[in-house]
C-alpha cells in the first residue's frame, strides 16, 4: 500500500454517522455492494456460522415436530391442555434463538454501514475485510485464519489504516482466537525494528504481545518514560533510538499512547490494542484520531534518519565483487585495468547512505517464553502433590 501524492490536509473528525439513524434500504444496498466487491467466496467464518445455524435448526426441527405431533394427538384423544406447555417452551426457544441470530446478523451489517459512512464523512475510505493482510507487524505473522475487518483508511497527510484483526492458534478443541485492534501508519523511510511495550495494558505474567524479546535489547530512556513503556531496539542501535525518541516525542507517546503497544518495523508504525479500533464508539475514535494526529506531526524528524551501517554493507559487497572479478582459479594473462564502478565520487564528508536499515537492525531478536512455562509446570506439579498427600 502506498501513499497517494495529494496535498496534505488536516485530519477531520465527524462522529455523527456512528450514532444517527440509518435507512434500512441503504443498509441492504451497502451489504449487496460489499458482497459484490468481495474478492473471495464466502469466508471460513461465514461457512462456520451457516453450518452451525443449519445444524441447530435441524436438531430443533427433529425434536419439535415429533413432540408437537405426539402432544397434539394426546390432546385430541382427551388429554389435558397443560401437555402443550413443553411445545410452547420449545417453540419459544426456537423462535427466540432465530430472532437472536437475525438481530445479531443485522446489527453487524448496520455497524459496518455506519462505519463506512463515518469513513466517508471524514475523507477516508472503507474496506469490509481482507484475508492475510500483507503487513509486517508482529501480530500479522502469527497463527492461521488471519483476517482484518472494518478497515478505515486515511490517505492525507499520510496513509493511516484503522482496523480490527484476528487470528487463530492451535486446532480443534485446543484452538484459540486472538482479537486485536490496530492502527497502521506509513512512514517516510524504513526505520530500525523498535517495540514499545506499554506497561499499562500488560497481563498478569507480563506483556500481552504475541512475541517476547531478548532482555539485552532493552533500552532505558530518560525521565519517566520507563514507567509507561519498555523499549526494545536492536543491539547496536541504541544511539539511533535516542535520536528517534527525543524528549518531545517521548512526551507525545506518554500523553497519547500510554495504553497502546507500539511497533516500528520497516517503513510502518503500528499501534496495538486488545479492544476494537474500528468501532461504533465515538470516544474510541476521538482517542485514536488524537493519538495519530499528535504523533505524525513529529515524523518529519524520523524521515531524516539514515543508517550509516549501510555504507559498510555496500563497501563489503563492492570489495567482494571486485575480488571475484580480479581473481581466477588458474594463472592467465594479466587482467585489463578495472573500470571504475562509478564515473563520479561524492565530495569528502558528503557521502550519505540511502534510506534503509542494515540487516542487523531490521528485526529484533526474539526469546521464548519457556521460563513462564517452567514456572506454571512447577506450580501445577506442586499443587498436584499437595492434593495427593493431603
Amino acid at each position: 500500500m502506498s501513499t497517494p501524492s495529494t496535498t496534505p490536509q488536516p485530519l477531520t473528525f465527524d462522529a455523527r454517522p456512528l450514532t444517527e439513524p440509518v435507512d434500512p434500504k441503504a443498509v441492504r444496498a451497502f451489504a449487496a455492494e460489499m458482497r459484490a466487491r468481495s474478492t473471495s467466496s464466502t469466508s471460513a467464518s461465514k461457512v462456520i456460522v451457516i453450518v452451525v445455524a443449519a445444524f441447530i435448526g435441524l436438531v430443533f426441527a427433529m425434536i419439535l415436530i415429533p413432540t408437537m405431533a405426539l402432544l397434539l394427538a394426546g390432546v385430541s384423544r382427551g388429554g389435558t391442555p397443560f401437555l402443550l406447555l413443553p411445545v410452547l417452551v420449545i417453540a419459544a426457544i426456537v423462535i427466540g434463538g432465530g430472532l437472536l441470530f437475525w438481530f445479531s446478523f443485522r446489527s453487524g451489517r448496520v455497524a459496518r454501514y455506519r462505519i463506512s459512512r463515518f469513513a466517508a464523512a471524514n475523507n477516508m475510505t472503507y474496506e469490509d475485510g481482507i484475508k492475510n493482510p500483507p503487513l509486517p507487524g508482529m501480530i500479522f505473522g502469527v497463527g492461521h485464519s488471519r483476517q482484518s475487518e472494518r478497515l478505515v483508511r486515511g490517505h492525507s497527510p499520510r496513509f493511516v489504516e484503522f482496523g480490527n484483526y484476528q487470528y487463530t492458534t492451535g486446532s480443534g478443541k485446543n484452538s484459540t482466537t486472538h482479537k486485536w485492534g490496530y492502527v497502521a501508519v506509513k512512514l517516510d523511510v524504513p526505520l530500525p525494528n523498535i517495540v514499545l511495550d506499554a506497561l499499562g495494558n500488560n497481563a498478569l505474567f507480563g506483556t500481552n504481545l504475541p512475541a517476547s524479546f531478548q532482555k539485552e535489547q532493552r533500552l532505558s530512556l530518560e525521565g519517566d518514560f520507563d514507567q509507561y513503556f519498555t523499549l526494545y531496539c536492536p543491539t547496536g542501535y541504541e544511539q539511533d533510538a535516542l535520536y528517534l525518541f527525543t524528549p518531545d516525542i517521548m512526551a507525545r507517546f506518554i500523553d497519547n499512547a500510554a495504553q497502546l503497544d507500539v511497533e516500528i518495523v520497516d517503513d510502518w508504525m503500528f499501534l496495538y490494542t486488545r479492544r476494537e479500533a474500528s468501532t461504533l464508539d465515538p470516544n474510541t475514535w476521538a482517542w485514536l484520531f488524537g493519538t495519530v494526529g499528535a504523533l505524525i506531526t513529529k515524523f518529519d524528524q524520523w524521515a531524516r534518519w539514515r543508517d550509516d551501517r549501510l555504507l559498510a554493507e555496500q563497501g563489503r559487497t563492492y570489495t567482494q565483487v571486485q575480488t571475484a572479478a580480479t581473481s581466477g582459479p588458474s594463472p592467465g594473462p594479466a587482467p585489463a585495468p578495472a573500470t571504475p564502478a562509478l564515473p563520479f565520487a561524492a565530495p569528502a564528508g558528503m557521502l550519505t547512505p540511502p534510506p534503509g536499515v542494515a540487516q542487523q537492525g531490521r528485526r529484533l531478536k526474539r526469546s521464548g517464553r519457556w521460563v513462564w512455562i517452567v514456572i506454571v509446570a512447577v506450580f501445577a506439579i506442586s499443587w498436584f502433590w499437595i492434593r495427593t498427600l493431603s
